[in-house]
């Protein structure tokens, strides 16, 4: 499945986002992924943060996945932004990051965690993606690309 309908909660994709700094930018994706999921906001941050501390999260291309293992979750759910001005995520082609998807998962389990993971990355690692995810008018545009994408024929 390359699609990610089932990962990123549509109250929590962010079409524009002016943060500026990389803390507040991860803290704006929290609050949105929190609210739309219905978690509780109480460490998620200090999560993400933690995770973002022992290695950036920077996938290049100016694309960053930040993400977390936090207590309480059933399955893996994720938030997505775009961001102007772009943050430093640590990639290793030095390029900040202007497509941002925050991904939080079950603590208790990781191979779920490691699965999610990897479909973000095969699904932002597309150069197409990620020149329709910038050129994508709104949030509802965003969604739309997250719902409807279609599988390479070389990921089948």
């Amino acid at each position: 499945m390359s699609d990610l309908h089932d990962l990123v909660l549509a109250e929590a994709i962010l079409a524009k986002v002016s943060a500026p700094t990389k803390r507040q930018a991860l803290q704006t994706l929290c609050d949105a992924l929190c609210e739309a999921g219905g978690i509780t906001s109480r460490g998620v941050f200090e999560a993400v943060l933690l995770r973002e501390k022992l290695s950036g999260t920077g996938a290049g291309d100016g694309v960053a996945i930040p993400h977390a293992r936090v207590p309480g979750l059933k399955a893996p759910i994720g938030a997505f932004a775009r961001f102007d001005p772009p943050h430093d995520f640590n990639a290793m082609d030095g390029r900040p990051a202007d497509l941002v998807f925050l991904l939080l998962a079950p603590e208790e389990r990781g191979a779920d965690h490691l699965k999610a993971l990897a479909r973000v990355s095969r699904f932002l690692r597309r150069p197409e993606m990620r020149e329709k995810l910038r050129a994508a008018r709104n949030a509802e545009g965003l969604q739309a690309l997250f719902q409807t994408s279609t599988p390479r024929s070389d990921a089948a």
